[in-house]
């Protein structure tokens, strides 16, 4: 018995989230607010504590540490060019057949950083996290915007 499946669409197996947040702050700073925000002081968007680890080179693991030797391994840093890009690549907070490629590009710009975000994803991408990326997205970048601002002050 043999049988047929039809395959999914091009668009049901991409995803992209692009964002641009302006950031009244230095580009150091606002560079150094998204490791930390990314890093030891991420949270969920319902302000749960959800700290990760980042080591910022090349190569380097993004991933939640839940202690002896236990976690979830979400990319390596791609590339990184301090203070103007972060990029990583892999899963993410997708454990199936999925990559993904994130992009921070930082730029002076008048008045402080623009922070230019991409999130581009190829694989079988579930719906649940197709709708929540737009949400989960915008608290990280609105934590950076916070913490960059307050270090100017």
């Amino acid at each position: 018995m043999s049988m047929t499946q039809t395959l999914p669409g091009i668009e049901s197996l991409t995803l992209l989230v692009t964002k641009e947040i302006h950031v009244q702050a230095s580009i150091e700073d606002t560079f150094e607010a998204l490791l930390e925000q990314i890093g030891p002081q991420n949270s969920t968007p319902e302000g749960v504590s959800f700290p990760m680890k980042i080591e910022p080179w090349p190569g380097g693991r993004w991933f939640r540490d839940l202690g002896d030797n236990n976690g979830h391994f979400w990319g390596n840093v791609q590339a990184i060019k301090r203070p103007t890009l972060l990029e990583i690549t892999g899963p993410l907070f997708m454990s199936y057949a999925v990559v993904s490629n994130v992009q921070y590009r930082l730029s002076e710009v008048d008045g402080g950083t623009l922070i230019r975000f991409h999130h581009k994803a190829f694989g079988a991408i579930q719906d649940d996290h197709r709708a929540g990326v737009q949400t989960g997205w915008t608290h990280i970048l609105e934590g950076v915007r916070k913490r960059a601002e307050a270090k100017r002050k």
